[in-house]
């Protein structure tokens, strides 16, 4: 392995232990809040709410893990649902995309359901962490070898939480739980506006929790160290067990 190897483990060590780079992301991740950066982007033409760091991260996750279904729960305006079905759609085979949403907003539904990757996608209109989605969830994805999860829906703690209890069993050994804003941990209150959550009440603290009785899952700490820009810090868990 080369210096120069993009994968190269030492070098991104150094580089996430650099004090200047580890404070120069933290200042560019603050500014950027301000002027809402991850509402800049779309993926083939629909919005999706995330930076472009995190997209790289987790096309480099599907490409390597090859899922069968992907789980994600918050569908907003579509852009992440048309990105994973676009993945599955590159890998070939019969993938599928299952999105949850406690409101799916009509203007929303009708961009997603013209979209050319709608043929992978299914969604599913209720709370995450209702009985009766979970179960339909459930079914949908029964079979699949490979399962991976996404979770950007509610981002209070006690939501979270419980979204990781009962998404959690459907990942398989080898693939992901990716859990997104975890941020708002470390994030000063004046950023987050009028919201339920803030740093003590978040997605990081869900996932803390979570992992002190599961043990199926560890935080992927390589993917936060190379891309230091990025909304899931302690976010990206790696299902190691069956």
């Amino acid at each position: 392995m080369t210096p120069t190897d993009p994968k190269d483990p030492v070098r991104i060590a150094q580089m996430a232990a650099d004090p200047m780079m580890k404070q120069a992301s933290r200042d560019f991740f603050l500014k950027s809040c301000e002027y809402r950066y991850s509402y800049n982007f779309s993926w083939l033409g629909v919005a999706i709410i995330q930076y472009p760091q995190d997209l790289v991260a987790t096309q480099e996750i599907i490409w390597r893990t090859k899922p069968d279904v992907i789980i994600e729960t918050g569908i907003a305006h579509g852009g992440s649902l048309v990105f994973y079905a676009s993945m599955l759609e590159l890998l070939g085979g019969s993938g599928r995309v299952i999105g949850v949403d406690i409101d799916i907003r009509a203007h929303n539904r009708a961009v997603i359901e013209r979209h050319p990757m709608m043929k992978r996608i299914t969604m599913i209109e209720g709370s995450s962490i209702d009985e009766a989605t979970v179960s339909r969830v459930r079914d949908l994805a029964r079979g699949a070898k490979r399962v991976m999860v996404a979770l950007d829906s509610n981002h209070t703690h006690d939501h979270v939480l419980r979204e990781l209890q009962l998404y959690s069993p459907l990942v398989t050994k080898g693939n992901y739980l990716i859990v997104f804003d975890t941020v708002v941990d470390d994030m000063p209150t004046s950023l987050l506006g009028n919201r339920p959550w803030g740093p003590g009440n978040n997605p990081k603290t869900a996932v803390h929790e979570f992992l002190k009785t599961n043990r199926r899952f560890r935080i992927d700490k390589e993917i936060e160290s190379k891309l230091l820009v990025t909304v899931a810090p302690d976010g990206y868990l790696e299902c190691i067990a069956d």
